[in-house]
Formats: C-alpha cells, sequence, structure tokens
C-alpha cells in the first residue's frame, strides 16, 4: 500500500487572527489613490439615512470588493466582512439589501451619480498613469479604442424583465463598452447598460446611447481621438452618422450580403493584398483589398433615418481559407471566408493590412466579457431590473478596481498587466497573510514561499508613493 503523499493534519478548532485576503490591500490602495470612495459617498449623500452607520459609497465599494476577489451575489460580503482588520466596519445583509432597494427606487437620479464618481476616479488614474500607450491625441498609440458588444447573460429563475434571447436561452442582454489598453495591457468596463432578453444585438438607439454614455466616462482630454469599434450589430446608417458627427473614427463589422458579393466579382485581381498578423508578419492564406469604388448603390428604404452611408466610409474585406472542418456560409465565395468591415480611417500608415489587424483584435471585447462574467455578471442576483443595474454599476466597478490596479501598480510591460481576473486573484489576491502588532505599528505578513511575493511587494511600494 503506497504512503500519503500528502503531511498528515488535524483541523484545529481555535482560530488566529489571520488575512485570508492579504493581496487585496493593494485594492484598498487603488481606492485611495483614485478617490473612489470620497466620490461615492458624496454622490451617494442624498440617499444617506440621516442615522445610519454605514455610508452608501463604502458599502458599494465593500461589495466591488468581494465581487473582485470571486463573489458572485450579495451574501458573498460576508468574506469582506470577516476580515475588518483589512476593510473596516462592513454593512450587515439586511443593510446591504435595504440600501440597493432604496437605490434602486430612484434609478434614474443614482445611476447618473454613481457614474459621475466612476468617471472622476477614472479621470483620477488615467492622470497618474494613463493605461494606454503613446501620447493622449496623438493617433501614434495615443487613440482610445472603445470597444461595444453586447452578450446575454442567463436568468435562472423568473426576474423582472427576463425574456428568450434570441439564442434561445432565458435571461438578459446587456450592452458593453470597454476600452482596450492594448497588446501590453487589459481592458476596463465604461459602460454595462442593462437590457430586457429581447433586446436586440442590432438596435441603434441602443448603441448610440451606450457610446454617449461611454464618452462621458472618458476624461475630457480624451475624448478627441476615439476609435469606435463593433461587430456587425453596430452597423446602421445611424449609428455611423451619430459617430461620424461626433468626429470620431470608427471600425465596424459589415454585413457580406450581395452587394459585397457583386463588389468581390467586379474587383480586378491585383487589389488583394497579403494579409499580416498582429506582429505585422504576413498571415498565410488571407488577402484584403478595398470594395469602397465597386460597391453598388445603395437599396432606398423607407424607414426613418439616414438613407445613405456616411460620406468618407471605406469598405474592405478579407478573404481566408477556412480551417478544416469549418463551415462555409452562403456569403463565402469560391471556397474564401469572406469577411468585411467599415471605417473612415485615412492617412499615413494606414494601409490596408494595418487597418485589418486593428478591427481584427476587437476580438479582445470577448476577453473583457468573460472576464466580466468571472467578476459577477454571470448571474445577476436581484429581482428587479432596477436593481440589477445597480448591481452592474458594482460590477463595473470591481473590474476598474482591478484594471486600475494592474495600470497602476506595475510597469508598462509586465505580464501582470495582462492577466485576467481569475488568475489575477489565484497568484495576488488570495494569498493569506497575518497580522503583527509591533512597534505601535500593525505589520501584514506574507508567506514565505510565495512565488509572487515579489509583485505584491513592488505594487505595494508603487501605489504607496502616490
Amino acid at each position: 500500500m503506497k504512503p500519503n503523499p500528502y503531511p498528515a493534519l488535524v483541523l484545529d478548532p481555535r482560530r488566529e487572527s489571520l488575512i485570508s485576503s492579504s493581496g487585496a490591500l493593494l485594492l484598498r490602495e487603488t481606492v485611495r489613490v483614485c478617490g473612489v470612495d470620497r466620490a461615492l459617498s458624496t454622490a451617494l449623500t442624498p440617499w444617506r439615512a440621516p442615522r445610519s452607520r454605514h455610508d452608501p459609497g463604502k458599502v458599494l465599494i465593500d461589495l466591488a470588493m468581494a465581487i473582485a476577489l470571486g463573489g458572485d451575489c450579495a451574501a458573498d460580503l460576508a468574506v469582506v466582512r470577516a476580515q475588518p482588520e483589512l476593510f473596516g466596519p462592513v454593512a450587515s445583509d439586511p443593510t446591504v439589501s435595504r440600501l440597493v432597494t432604496g437605490l434602486a427606487a430612484e434609478i434614474e437620479m443614482v445611476l447618473p451619480a454613481i457614474r459621475a464618481a466612476r468617471a472622476s476616479a477614472r479621470a483620477a488614474a488615467w492622470d497618474r498613469r494613463r493605461p494606454l500607450a503613446g501620447t493622449a491625441g496623438n493617433r501614434d498609440g495615443g487613440q482610445v479604442i472603445v470597444d461595444l458588444d453586447s452578450t446575454l447573460v442567463t436568468a435562472h429563475s423568473d426576474k423582472e424583465l427576463a425574456e428568450p434571447t434570441y439564442k434561445r436561452t432565458f435571461g438578459f442582454s446587456p450592452m458593453c463598452v470597454f476600452v482596450d489598453h492594448g497588446e501590453h495591457g487589459t481592458g476596463e468596463p465604461l459602460v454595462l447598460d442593462l437590457r430586457p432578453g429581447k433586446a436586440s444585438p442590432f438596435d441603434k438607439e441602443d448603441h448610440i446611447t451606450a457610446l454617449d454614455h461611454a464618452l462621458d466616462q472618458l476624461p475630457a482630454s480624451e475624448r478627441g481621438q476615439v476609435l469606435v469599434r463593433t461587430d456587425s450589430g453596430g452597423c446602421s446608417k445611424a449609428f455611423l452618422h451619430h459617430i461620424t458627427d461626433l468626429g470620431l473614427e470608427y471600425s465596424i463589422g459589415f454585413p457580406a450580403h450581395e452587394t459585397v458579393k457583386t463588389a468581390i466579382e467586379a474587383i480586378p485581381v491585383q487589389a488583394w493584398r497579403a494579409a499580416v498578423d498582429g506582429e505585422g508578419e504576413p498571415r498565410d492564406g488571407a488577402q484584403v483589398a478595398e470594395l469602397t469604388a465597386w460597391m453598388p448603390e445603395p437599396t432606398r428604404v423607407t424607414r426613418p433615418g439616414p438613407k445613405d452611408w456616411p460620406a468618407g466610409m471605406r469598405v474592405i474585406v478579407r478573404r481566408e481559407r477556412p480551417h478544416p472542418g469549418a463551415q462555409l456560409r452562403l456569403t463565402d465565395a469560391d471556397g474564401w471566408r469572406i469577411t468585411c468591415f467599415a471605417t473612415n480611417t485615412r492617412g499615413p500608415g494606414w494601409t490596408l493590412p494595418v487597418l485589418e489587424v486593428r478591427h481584427r483584435q476587437r476580438a479582445r471585447a470577448e476577453d473583457r466579457i468573460r472576464g466580466l462574467k468571472d467578476t459577477g455578471m454571470r448571474n445577476l442576483p436581484f429581482h428587479g431590473f432596477a436593481q440589477n443595474q445597480i448591481w452592474l454599476e458594482i460590477v463595473s466597478l470591481a473590474a476598474e478596481l482591478l484594471a486600475w490596479t494592474q495600470t497602476l501598480a506595475w510597469g508598462e510591460r509586465a505580464p501582470v498587466r495582462r492577466w485576467e481576473p481569475k488568475r489575477l486573484r489565484l497568484r495576488i489576491l488570495t494569498v493569506a497573510g497575518r497580522i503583527i502588532n509591533t512597534g505601535r505599528r500593525r505589520l501584514l505578513r506574507l508567506p514565505k514561499g510565495w512565488p509572487y511575493n515579489h509583485l505584491i511587494d513592488a505594487a505595494w511600494t508603487t501605489l504607496r508613493t502616490a
């Protein structure tokens, strides 16, 4: 019989003063640096009861901390409440429930107040260290890329406005807007707009509203060099005109309908150029071309709104050989997989392959959505629609605290800047520690052999210099 490879242990019923989420000390420092606690406290002052012991802003931050640590419901606040040495006094579950209910009752005023506080904290974080490469207001790395995408959140019980979705599931269809931090960073949410389950991913009004709210979230100095990037769900004349009227650029998926097939059949063979990958190297079996000059006139429609595409729009197509086993679509031609996008970007350096790579990097939005679903958005815990919208604001705050911590605490090329929430929790946030009282100071000691102590030490030193 083989011996047990694990050391023999017996659970001791006695307890010690330990911190099970020592890495969250970095999140707490990020809150201080960005001033989001003060901003939320001021914004939510009208909703604080006269004799309340707990500040509403502190309650929302505590919930965001619990979500950042992996919680997915309000009851997970117990993890934060059990560590008062790190998080201070934390409200009880009934107090939290009453607060969320009270805020949801006046959602039309509460939502702008919370978002204004988040925008203020974002401006402070970006002023300390801009998460994007390059100089603000400059196309050379300074462009702010804003990704819009809708997703589906399953409801496992009957909740207000939970409905069958277009993918035959049941739940909600929130519209999400992110800032892409680029290849050396992650991304942060700007807006999470909760929508009923039957909401269409092609709704132009929802795209316009989400973009306007997202621009309000950006620091004022960053709004002039925004590129709006979406899939074909955002390809409507009204949305493209709205972007153009704001003086912004766009890169938006364009449906490969009959007009595209007609243009592809008309373009000469020499119009195709070799596509490149993210490193600038030729991409095997992929080519790009511009279809703008060969696109037929659009069919006039009687629906309200703009009848023509905005001036200056370019239509670019990529064709590539599908991987073995892939199913061709009706819009594919001669065995090529056809995908298109529209853009108004022109100028030196913006060749067709470079524009195509930039648009293909829109797939990072899917990574951001996956991260959000690992950070409290997988299940919306309340019954009321407005309460779940408040929950999404807290989820946004949790994701922002993680992203701001990565941006402010580590260098621009540090791999930890790219870690998704699950990895960040496992390696940094959930390390245990012991509190030591000595010399009128309280010290938090981490385990000796923890392989990521050097990252935590470097982050703490950097944040404390603020």
